[in-house]
């Protein structure tokens, strides 16, 4: 039997027959999977994160924290707070001057300590000042501001008279907080204290304010 009248496989016939009938098919799944690796290849690598300490829960101001408090989360390198925590054990016993959510990350300048200072004017610094009125301090908490108001005289012998020595300066702390912190003098001394924030000039005017008369703080919205 010749070659031209040999007869044709079977299994190939129905294989030619099989991609001719499924060719559009066939060739959407290869474009489909040149599409896939186009799109792989286009993707971004992973992100590399960095951990960072932040709330676990809801934390009031004055907290003193505590380790069960907070929780490590990892965050892109580009997304880290600056002056943020890498670890627990730098924020346990810590207290907070101002309040948190949770999953807000825990930064320098959300505890009590020089973070309050940060983003101040250079040599800004912190003064502590006991208002005549101790009962005062009750209204007051860390973020409103005050005038300082010197009252000389007794209004018999010597006339009194009241000066404005300071205005709109920041509250850092007052003894109504937790008793802890670098802020936070020892024993009953405390009473009554109240931290503000100063340029160079105002601190030393406010620290010999006490010797000179009666020192009143006044809550104003300016700064």
């Amino acid at each position: 039997m010749s070659a031209s009248t040999r007869p044709a496989n079977p299994l190939s016939t129905r294989v030619r027959s099989f991609l001719f009938r499924k060719r559009r098919l066939l060739a959407a799944g290869v474009l489909c999977v040149a599409a896939g690796v186009a799109v792989e290849a286009l993707l971004p690598a992973e992100a590399e994160t960095t951990p960072v300490v932040a709330a676990a829960a809801d934390l009031p101001v004055g907290s003193i924290i505590t380790a069960d408090q907070l929780a490590l989360v990892h965050l892109p390198r580009e997304a880290v707070p600056k002056h943020a925590y890498s670890s627990a054990e730098l924020v346990t016993g810590q207290q907070l001057a101002t309040p948190v959510y949770a999953g807000d990350v825990i930064a320098e300048n959300f505890l009590v300590g020089e973070g309050l200072l940060a983003g101040t004017d250079k040599g800004t610094v912190a003064v502590p000042l006991r208002p005549a009125d101790a009962s005062t301090v009750q209204l007051l908490s860390p973020g409103q501001r005050v005038d300082v108001v010197l009252s000389t005289g007794n209004g018999f012998e010597v006339s009194g008279k009241n000066t404005v020595i300071a205005k709109g300066l920041p509250i850092l702390w007052t003894s109504e907080e937790p008793a802890s912190g670098p802020f936070s003098p020892a024993g009953s001394q405390q009473d009554g204290l109240v931290v503000v924030a100063a340029n160079p000039d105002e601190a030393a005017t406010l620290a010999g304010a006490s010797s000179s008369g009666q020192v009143h703080l006044v809550l104003t919205g300016g700064g």
